[in-house]
């Protein structure tokens, strides 16, 4: 079931079969989750309040104008890549950015954008100027992605991103992506260098990138090196810690903290408050992700999943293990973590046999509550609109 009109889920919702209709889908989900090993996107049911709805479709005209500095952003990378006297150098550089930036959502670097306006709306700063400083600090933002995920799908083995063959992949790339991911990163400090070395917060947008960079590669280290031990010592300390670092940080405290520091906010609350929902947003996200890689759709995620094959720590592992009695704990141990088909399926069919699909669901609504109630607790100042914005895009699985 797909309501997808505002205006007709608005009807149906002030009918008396609401309750009904909503029970009926669920019932309807969970015979499918059971007798058709199913592909799951998200659960069918998350309705949105209608006032979120339309704060989403706003968004597509925001990523239109957020995209106008595109070709602006290409041509000042190659621009300094020909400074080393090599242009061929810069052509394959200007070719890797278009090749990785291109397919972006972009919605992580409108974040900046759109916290950036709600934090300074009603005053001064909002000039056409500081606007364009904002959209360039969400490439900054879009670049530093790239750069770790290229780095990802290389340690991971991954053949596809965003529809499209890995990087790494290509005949003509290789393991020259290990460079490319590194000339990403630095193209970073390049545009910091040239359109913000004039401001105060100069340093501590260095900063923020340099220390959240770190912080991803340690939960890349941390994942991978978790990842050569057996599924019987996964824990949730250690998935935590692995999310924390790898996805919290960079994917959903920096566009906010990019945001507070160019609008000149000092109040240390503020940051404290994103920084604990963030982290949320993180756990949210990366569940979501483990769950979509085992039980996705490629056509809809983008990519193929590659968890099990790898023995990643994830949400679904360590759950099973949780759940699991001694005779499941050896099946995942003699299973996880082996590349061959069948039994990559009878993992599946233990995840699904412990009920991990039903748990899944009611963990997303239940996490999505949460977040929400945090998000209006969050001391004043915060750019609440735009944290909820955040969570309703990565519930509609349309972030990160």
């Amino acid at each position: 079931l797909k309501l997808k009109s505002v205006a007709k889920m608005n009807l149906i919702k002030r009918t008396t079969v609401w309750p009904l209709i909503r029970n009926t889908v669920f019932a309807v989900e969970k015979e499918y989750s059971r007798r058709f090993y199913p592909i799951v996107k998200r659960s069918f049911c998350t309705i949105l309040p209608l006032e979120q709805q339309s704060q989403i479709s706003l968004l597509h005209e925001e990523i239109k104008e957020f995209t106008n500095p595109y070709t602006d952003v290409l041509n000042e990378l190659t621009e300094a890549a020909e400074r080393g006297e090599s242009k061929v150098a810069a052509e394959w550089f200007r070719k890797a950015l278009h090749y990785n930036l291109s397919v972006s959502s972009k919605k992580n670097g409108l974040m900046t954008v759109l916290a950036y306006k709600e934090l300074v709306r009603g005053g001064n700063q909002l000039t056409t100027e500081n606007l364009r400083l904002s959209h360039l600090l969400g490439w900054c933002l879009e670049l530093q992605h790239c750069t770790i995920l290229i780095t990802d799908d290389i340690i991971d083995n991954s053949t596809t991103r965003r529809d499209q063959l890995c990087w790494h992949r290509r005949d003509d790339v290789g393991l020259n992506a290990i460079n490319d991911a590194l000339l990403f990163e630095n193209g970073i400090y390049e545009l910091l260098r040239r359109h913000f070395r004039h401001l105060h917060c100069y340093v501590q947008l260095l900063e923020l990138f340099q220390q959240n960079t770190f912080k991803c590669m340690l939960g890349q280290s941390l994942d991978m090196l978790i990842s050569r031990r057996n599924v019987s010592t996964f824990s949730v300390e250690a998935y935590t810690s692995i999310v924390r670092n790898k996805t919290s940080s960079h994917f959903f405290y920096l566009p906010i903290a990019l945001a507070l520091h160019l609008a000149g906010i000092s109040e240390q609350q503020i940051y404290d408050d994103c920084e604990r929902i963030t982290f949320e947003f993180g756990n949210f996200c990366q569940a979501q992700n483990d769950f979509l890689d085992c039980f996705g759709d490629p056509n809809e995620t983008g990519k193929l999943g590659t968890d099990i094959q790898a023995n990643k720590c994830t949400w679904l592992a360590v759950k099973c293990m949780e759940r699991a009695d001694e005779r499941q704990r050896s099946i995942m141990e003699k299973f996880y973590g082996k590349n061959d088909p069948q039994e990559v399926a009878r993992v599946k069919e233990l995840y699904e046999e412990l009920d991990l699909i039903e748990i899944y669901t009611k963990y997303e609504k239940e996490t999505y509550n949460n977040i929400e109630t945090m998000i209006f607790q969050a001391c004043n100042g915060a750019p609440r609109k735009t944290l909820l914005k955040m969570l309703n895009q990565i519930n509609q699985r349309d972030i990160k």
